[in-house]
């Protein structure tokens, strides 16, 4: 993963990328500034997780195959075991991604998981076992879709290395047939 932001390039979805950070950062602002505004956790705690939901499912379904092509999803089988489900553009597309949305997309992924980590270290500081769980909560939908798409990167770029180990043995078993065949 490339951390380096991609100099003279422009963003090739910004709509999307406006929406993905969007609701990223308005779960982030609503908690660190509903203190200012409300007295009541209940909706503190409903409004701040209903915008880290909304994040979740935009990252999940939309922004995610938009931005750097991939989607995840996790399903429960007839044994009952969890399985890992991911989609992937094909070598081609992944490879004409726009590198500036890429980038985007990975690192609010990961910022907003370490600015609820913080959040939730202000909470304990300040013993503060409700926020706590609010920042929990916001904390397990960020993490769910790193781990999601961490999986999903890794399971595309296996899927290129078999295609492309496979690509180079049948172009090779056909090159010796070839020759075999001549002779």
């Amino acid at each position: 993963m490339d951390f380096s932001q991609p100099p003279g390039e422009n963003y090739a979805n910004p709509k999307t990328c406006f929406f993905h950070v969007l609701f990223k950062a308005a779960a982030l602002a609503f908690y660190i500034l509903s203190a200012l505004f409300f007295d009541n956790f209940v909706i503190i705690f409903v409004v701040t997780v209903l915008l880290s939901a909304l994040d979740f499912w935009v990252v999940k379904n939309v922004s995610g195959r938009i931005l750097v092509g991939l989607r995840w999803w996790n399903e429960i089988n007839d044994l009952g075991e969890s399985v890992w489900k991911f989609e992937s553009l094909d070598q081609e597309s992944l490879a004409r991604m726009n590198k500036k949305d890429s980038w985007l997309f990975w690192w609010t992924l990961y910022l907003s998981a370490v600015a609820w980590i913080v959040l939730g270290i202000f909470s304990l500081i300040r013993f503060q076992a409700d926020y706590l769980l609010v920042v929990g909560v916001c904390l397990t939908l960020s993490i769910a879709n790193i781990v999601g798409f961490t999986k999903c990167r890794k399971d595309a770029k296996k899927q290129i290395q078999q295609f492309a180990s496979q690509t180079i043995a049948s172009r090779v078993s056909s090159t010796i047939q070839s020759a075999f065949s001549v002779v």
